[in-house]
């Protein structure tokens, strides 16, 4: 049995831990696409303050670990999966055959369309090479444009900070992480970073990117930004595009069913790439988040060795830390409907709890921002599904009694 798996990241090799646990005599092949050994995309902003060395950022540190398994890596990336046939076509030109397949190849950075993107300079903050071309930049005192505010942008923007730069951030929505946050959260993160000398421009535009003098002007609707570095965090898509007359069906990602297979028998897919089951029903998802894609490795791993798992579904979750502001989102946050919304506003506290229930006094969703204590009572509350009845008024009264209802609502099932 040949097990190929194509991805480095925590879905790849997370499978592969798995498949040769299940099977000591398999043969498991994993392609990396990038050199060196898996790292954690997640582990970059460290290696950007001087936290840890590029080595640290390995997702399993000790030196012939991969070796240890029997498992190969080889760094390259499949051109193309052939119809009807279990062989893959490398960018290198070689085929390989497979039994099981895992498509775990993760995302990539998409650029906005706009005049000089492809300037030096201007960079994403996606791989380690492009860590290390922020590191050679990004001097104290330098000035860098971020151009976008979502969950990547505010990831690394606490290591901008840190490394002493004059950091200004562009979003074009209408607050910062406008995906996780609502107004009144998204408000909170805004100001937080404003005092700590960020400049955040929201529902602003970058146009174009000129360089002039060895340095570089961003036109934004708002006015010219000069920058000595430009980094591009505007969002990601996933690496489908091989895939293309496979016989694979793909939407945002290749769409999975609950055992993470494929429309293709003996393909799967996990992590980034995989639009799957999502907990609170409804469509297919795209749940982009390092807990995710290490379920997704481990389940697609069983079903590709033939143990009829299932996977429930992933929850959309976030968590931020962001120069010492943590903000959280669960689920379906937004609200709208048939849900009903309970919040407690503190945010001249650097607080502020909003809940989401369904009419059935369900927990569907939740953003809370300053409230640390909050975040496990929060996650388990909606993975459980647990109805909280009795206690929609006392939450209503005060939204900060929710882990006195989680603890209610156990007893009540037990």
């Amino acid at each position: 049995m040949h097990f190929l798996v194509a991805g480095g990241g925590p879905a790849g090799v997370t499978a592969c831990e798995t498949l040769r646990r299940l099977d000591p005599a398999a043969e498991i092949t994993l392609l990396c696409g990038e050199p060196g050994e898996p790292y954690g995309r997640m582990a970059i902003p460290y290696y950007l303050i001087g936290n840890i060395d590029a080595e640290g950022t390995r997702l399993r540190k000790r030196h012939g670990y991969w070796e240890g398994l029997g498992i190969p890596l080889r760094h390259d990336r499949i051109a193309s999966l052939v119809p009807d046939r279990d062989q893959v076509i490398l960018e290198g030109g070689e085929r390989l055959d497979f039994d099981r397949l895992l498509i775990a190849t993760g995302a990539h950075p998409v650029s906005p369309p706009i005049p000089g993107i492809d300037l030096p300079g201007v960079v994403h903050c996606w791989t380690l090479e492009d860590a290390h071309a922020i590191a050679e930049r990004a001097d104290e005192g330098s000035k860098v444009v971020l151009m976008g505010a979502g969950f990547i942008g505010c990831i690394i923007l606490e290591s901008l900070v840190k490394r002493g730069v004059r950091l200004s951030v562009i979003e074009q929505g209408p607050r910062m992480v406008p995906r996780m946050l609502d107004e009144v959260a998204g408000g909170m993160l805004q100001a937080h970073c404003e005092s700590q000398g960020v400049r955040v421009l929201t529902g602003t535009r970058a146009e174009s990117i000129a360089e002039s003098g060895g340095r570089l002007a961003v036109a934004t609707s708002q006015g010219e930004i000069p920058a000595d570095l430009v980094i591009v965090a505007t969002g990601v898509r996933s690496n489908t595009g091989f895939l293309d007359g496979s016989g694979v069906d793909c939407d945002q990602g290749v769409l999975v069913d609950e055992h993470l297979e494929s429309s293709r028998a003996g393909v799967f897919a996990a992590g980034d790439v995989a639009q799957g089951p999502d907990l609170l029903g409804g469509n297919r998802q795209v749940h982009a988040i390092q807990p995710t894609a290490v379920e997704h490795g481990r389940i697609a791993a069983l079903n590709m060795a033939g143990q009829g798992a299932r996977y429930p579904g992933s929850l959309n979750m976030n968590i931020l830390d962001t120069l010492g502001l943590v903000s959280v989102s669960f689920g379906n946050w937004e609200g709208g409907g048939e849900h009903q919304t309970l919040s407690l506003d503190s945010r001249d506290a650097g607080r502020y709890l909003k809940l989401v229930f369904d009419d059935q006094d369900r927990l569907r969703g939740a953003i809370a921002v300053g409230h640390t204590e909050k975040v496990g009572i929060l996650r388990g509350l909606i993975q459980s599904r647990r109805p909280l009845r009795g206690w929609r008024e006392r939450l209503q009264r005060d939204p900060t009694r929710i882990a006195e209802a989680y603890v209610g609502a156990i007893e009540a099932s037990a």
